[in-house]
């Protein structure tokens, strides 16, 4: 176990137990909290994290301040305005500052006919509470470490988004996550829960900042119900500072036949890592999961991908990509479950990598369990420089070397970029792209 703070954990543990008392959640967060002290940061031993656990647990050596109840902060409007996504005229924005959803800041322009958006502790108490106990917490059944408890361990101040049974939501959600480092360095914890009703459809889009000079850290859970002919659609644009770190988790539960879709794209950071998780619960399932991933200075990302087929005539397809330069580390690990009652799935995943230095290093696993005998599966993966041929072809045409390199390089992303169908979202994607491959 990762030597950590304890006493400072449990001093903070029990004043958000005792400020906020609440039966259901107080039961949630005990239990997150004795996983926690039970399982501590994962170390390299822990072979989900054999890759990223010297670098997560060089992040709890620093004094990280957690925030409790107290709403206090100094965030305001015009902050919020430096990381607008294009297209927020017309999106639901929702802003949570240390963790923390700030209903203040928010903007909601969708009817709460259509879409509901509710802090989690009114929900929970509220008409809603039943959709809340059924399905909060469910992601702890698949990521079993200290870092997804310690999420568990301090739920409050989190967000409900509900979007009702029938309805096409044609405004986007964009969650903005700020962290306030101007005085300390500061751990977030934001919580989700999402729930997208049958025959409704939810765009949701995450982006994060840091404010100050200290550094931040962000450990994220959202967990996403889908029900029977809904379509979730997830994007995340990591492009932080360098100082800035986050553990993330996306936990996808279709328990109906659905359609999910899922983006991340990882620019810049210290230490990145992103759970994404599609639990098919339904038959005839279908999810789409993308990555893309251009990483220069000492950024280390690792993308951890899980598809558990669990019934018959599910399909999903992963493909992840990744340019590494200088000294960055990226690392996909791809794992597909096909149990055995999930007759004729067919499943498929790929990631790529391109290493532009000889001190950058890419890490890939694909991995895939199946269980039943009537099915269609591939894995792969490919380590590589670019392509000299290409290159050499471009020069001899005119084109400096750079710029021909940032040309194949764009055309390599596109294939991922091309999934993203928010189309400001899509370009203002290609624009950070294009700018990170001039540098």
């Amino acid at each position: 176990m990762e030597k950590i703070n304890l006493a400072y954990f449990g001093e903070k543990f029990k004043d958000l137990q005792s400020s906020n008392p609440d039966a259901f959640l107080s039961r949630i967060r005990q239990k997150g909290f004795d996983n926690f002290t039970g399982k501590g940061i994962p170390t390299h031993k822990n072979e989900e994290w054999k890759y990223s656990a010297l670098n997560v647990g060089d992040l709890f050596k620093k004094e990280y301040q957690l925030t409790g109840v107290e709403k206090d902060f100094n965030i305001t409007k015009a902050d919020i305005d430096e990381m607008r996504l294009p297209g927020f005229e017309n999106a639901n924005e929702l802003v949570f500052v240390n963790g923390k959803y700030v209903p203040g800041l928010s903007s909601i322009r969708t009817s709460s006919e259509h879409l509901v958006i509710l802090p989690l502790e009114e929900a929970e108490n509220g008409i809603y509470k039943d959709i809340v106990k059924e399905n909060l917490g469910k992601s702890a059944i698949f990521i079993n470490d200290g870092i997804h408890a310690l999420n568990t361990s301090f739920i409050y101040g989190g967000v409900f988004i509900l979007a009702v049974k029938k309805q096409i939501i044609e405004n986007p959600v964009f969650l903005y996550h700020v962290s306030d480092a101007r005085d300390n360095h500061i751990l977030a914890q934001p919580r989700s829960l999402v729930f997208v009703d049958e025959r409704a459809k939810l765009q949701m889009v995450e982006t994060y900042k840091t404010i100050g000079p200290m550094d931040s850290f962000t450990n994220e859970v959202a967990e996403v119900v889908v029900e029977r002919d809904a379509i979730f659609e997830h994007y995340k644009i990591q492009n932080d500072k360098a100082a800035a770190s986050q553990v993330g988790t996306t936990h996808v539960r279709q328990v109906g036949k659905s359609h999910a879709h899922t983006l991340v794209i990882s620019l810049n950071g210290d230490t990145i890592r992103n759970n994404t998780n599609i639990i098919m619960e339904a038959e005839g399932n279908e999810a789409h999961m993308y990555g893309l991933y251009l990483l220069k200075g000492k950024t280390h990302v690792d993308n951890h991908t899980l598809v558990d087929n669990k019934m018959p005539n599910c399909f999903s397809n992963e493909l992840y990509k990744g340019v590494i330069d200088d000294n960055a580390t990226g690392v996909f690990s791809g794992r597909i479950f096909v149990r055995p009652d999930a007759q004729k799935t067919n499943a498929y995943q790929t990631n790529n990598n391109i290493l532009l230095s000889e001190k950058a290093s890419a890490n890939s696993k694909p991995q895939l369990e199946i269980y039943a005998d009537d099915v269609k599966c591939s894995h792969g993966c490919t380590v590589g420089r670019l392509d000299e041929e290409a290159l050499f072809y471009l020069q001899t045409r005119g084109i400096s070397k750079e710029h021909a390199q940032a040309m194949l390089l764009q055309a390599y992303a596109a294939s991922i970029v091309e999934q993203i169908k928010i189309e400001p979202l899509r370009e203002y994607a290609e624009q950070l792209i294009s700018e990170r491959l001039s540098d």
